[in-house]
């Protein structure tokens, strides 16, 4: 296990403990049923978009557009309901082509025309959430509230929403790819040094191509989700959800120059957000400061984890040495 579980890690363990304990005896509600179910209903949307970025930004890429992919997705699906296009099935496999030629976007001009990921997805993300103006404009698609009940319908005997399950097993298939796949060997070379990974053998651009390309698919599946959850299709779904992705991503551990972190990381610091964010919520916070919350854990999730091994490098160093003496006789 500890070659999984860092103890930043364990850190952040106990910084969703604190906030348990310290919110349950100062806030009333925060600890119950309903504030994990509400916790986890924010964490899905997050969890699954965290997952590919994860694997992305190990590379030592970025994406920033995939709050807005997951707005293009909602106005995709309201539109094509209201043409009358009302499976459900169908309307996720039209989400989830969509996010793949969004992603693929992304993709070519990253790894073909080799433009830096940060300046393409931050144009993406003006142009993606531009075009679902474009297809509903202000206006709004209501879903009747069976279709989000299910969406939402919690697993027998729990309070809990079915759609963790999903996530749960998303995390399981990406974990071992991860972990226990030459793939995941190869994205760690690559956030290290893509010239070394490519004398390698590592196809390099194909595979940030095809990350990226999963990266869109996950995020227009949160568009799914979000849109039948609150059973309403709007341009702005999920504007600046991405801090929040990207926070709980480096608050997980994972560094932003590529080469270092985890997934048990990143869902633990998923957990934490959501778990803070509604905890402040049930204490009556405004929804400004909420946002200062966020943009503040974006901050200590870029210092924290490299302070932190700076410190535990710097521990070790002054150790006194444990070579036993030679005793000759």
């Amino acid at each position: 296990m500890r070659r999984y579980i860092s103890t930043w890690d364990i850190i952040l363990v106990v910084a969703i403990l604190l906030v348990v304990a310290i919110g349950g005896s100062t806030v009333e509600g925060v600890g119950n049923d309903r504030f994990w179910r509400f916790v986890v209903l924010e964490m899905i949307p997050i969890a699954l978009i965290a997952l590919p970025m994860t694997l992305v930004v190990i590379t030592g890429e970025i994406d920033l557009s995939v709050a807005s992919v997951l707005g293009l997705t909602c106005t995709v699906v309201g539109k094509c309901y209201a043409s009358g296009i009302t499976s459900v099935p169908v309307l996720i496999a039209i989400s989830l082509v969509l996010g793949a030629v969004l992603g693929a976007v992304n993709g070519v001009f990253i790894t073909v025309f080799g433009l830096p990921s940060l300046a393409v997805t931050i144009g993406t993300l003006a142009l993606y959430r531009g075009l679902a103006y474009v297809v509903l404009g202000d206006k709004a698609v209501t879903y009747p509230f069976e279709l989000a009940r299910k969406a939402i319908a919690p697993i027998p005997g729990t309070t809990i929403p079915w759609m963790i399950l999903v996530v749960a097993a998303l995390a399981v298939v990406f974990g071992i790819v991860l972990y226990a796949t030459p793939i995941g060997r190869a994205l760690y070379a690559m956030g290290n040094s893509a010239e070394a990974a490519t004398f390698a053998g590592i196809s390099v651009a194909r595979t940030k191509f095809w990350l990226f390309v999963l990266t869109g698919m996950t995020s227009s599946l949160a568009g799914v989700f979000w849109t039948f959850r609150f059973a309403s299709a709007r341009a702005d779904n999920g504007a600046g959800l991405e801090l929040s992705v990207v926070a709980a991503v480096l608050l997980g551990g994972v560094s932003i120059f590529g080469g270092r972190g985890g997934l048990i990381g990143v869902l633990a610091a998923v957990v934490l957000l959501g778990t803070l964010r509604n905890a402040l919520q049930l204490a009556d916070v405004p929804a400004n400061a909420l946002t200062i919350v966020t943009g503040s854990l974006l901050i200590v999730s870029v210092v924290g984890p490299n302070a932190f091994e700076m410190l535990r490098a710097r521990w070790r160093r002054r150790r006194p040495s444990q070579i036993a003496p030679v005793h000759t006789p």
